[in-house]
């Protein structure tokens, strides 16, 4: 019988993180993920992805901290063995003027956006070279390709990621190691349903497809990013936006 491959999805208890987890259980994926605090949340996954038929666990972890990313990933990879999939979903949003814009905010996008994301790639990185296969993806966001009035700092870090991935993609290719990203348009969960109604058709009006996306949507790009479908696929940014940003 064929092993199963072994898929790690920060944040991956809510919105795409969770729609991630649950297409890659579908598709016969083992799944860790990680998780800030709500471990009810976590435990409920974990029977939703067992019931797929896949091992699947927890892990709590903040992403914005980087001895907690350290003890987290040490458990995921004794438990797990190796992870052949990493979706660096996990991220915040905090909006406001530039010019108002409070330093401690700018860090604890840059903590949790960025230096979390980098820290776990890191910590993969050394069992992928060993097994001379993986695939790496950041979910970032058009925001980061297009900018954004209001969104100056969080489009910076969604921004850094696709530098991350071009970097990323020429160094470790030689060890059979892919990286990509996918920057998602606007879709639809619980951080996009509280804009108001005004705002919403606003972004309405920017869409050629005229929708919304759902998590799924992003869910299915990570698994071709993911499968041996893309074997032939590094340092490339895949937007899912319904031709928001062309």
């Amino acid at each position: 019988m064929t092993a199963r491959p072994q898929a790690l999805i920060t944040g991956g208890t809510r919105g795409i993180g969770r729609a991630i987890c649950l297409e890659l259980a579908a598709k016969g994926y083992d799944v860790a993920f990680t998780y800030r605090s709500n471990a009810e949340l976590a435990r409920s996954l974990e029977a939703e992805l067992a019931s797929k038929g896949a091992r699947a666990k927890g892990f709590e972890l903040d992403i914005s901290n980087p001895a907690s990313i350290e003890a987290g990933m040490e458990k995921v990879l004794a438990e797990f063995g190796q992870i052949e999939t990493l979706v660096n979903n996990a991220g915040i949003s905090i909006d406001g003027l530039a010019m108002r814009f409070k330093a401690d905010d700018f860090d604890r996008l840059m903590d949790t956006n960025v230096r979390g994301a980098f820290l776990t790639t890191q910590a993969v990185l050394r069992p992928m070279m060993k097994l001379r296969r993986g695939s790496i993806i950041f979910i970032s966001s058009v925001i980061g390709q297009m900018g954004n009035a209001g969104q100056a700092p969080y489009s910076a870090t969604k921004a850094a990621l696709l530098g991350l991935t071009k970097s990323l993609a020429r160094e470790v290719g030689s060890r059979g190691i892919r990286v990509n990203a996918i920057t998602p348009g606007f879709v639809k969960t619980d951080m996009t349903s509280a804009l108001p109604e005004e705002n919403k058709q606003a972004i309405l009006a920017e869409i050629p497809l005229g929708t919304f996306g759902e998590p799924e949507d992003i869910a299915a790009a990570v698994l071709f990013l993911a499968s041996p479908a893309s074997k032939y696929v590094t340092g490339q940014v895949l937007a899912v936006n319904g031709g928001m940003y062309m």
